[in-house]
């Protein structure tokens, strides 16, 4: 499953795009660099019913924000994404490729 592929089925399952994920977790201070990620996958998985994976995706982008490694951009491995740069503003908003 892409990078991408992960963040659309957490907008599936919690009615809410990464974005407003990444902003709530800002909100609660989950952003900041001493915050381990375990917390936040509590959270994710308390407030949302998300599963680690799923869970471990957004910690990513909450702690690094939509960029992702080159590594998987095009590649032929199970995480590969079409661009280094992950779409959080929701699948319906999300330009024609």
């Amino acid at each position: 499953m892409s990078f991408q592929a992960y963040l659309d089925a957490i907008e599936d399952k919690t009615g809410k795009t990464p974005r407003a994920l990444v902003d709530e977790a800002g909100e609660r201070g989950y952003d900041a660099a001493d915050v381990k990620a375990g917390v936040i996958v509590g959270w994710l998985k308390d407030e949302y019913g998300l599963g680690r994976g799923h869970a471990m995706a957004l910690v990513h982008v909450i702690k690094n924000g939509p960029k992702i490694s080159a590594k998987h951009v095009g590649s032929t491995g199970s995480h590969r994404d079409d661009s280094d740069t992950l779409w959080l503003d929701g699948k319906a908003a999300r330009p024609a490729e």
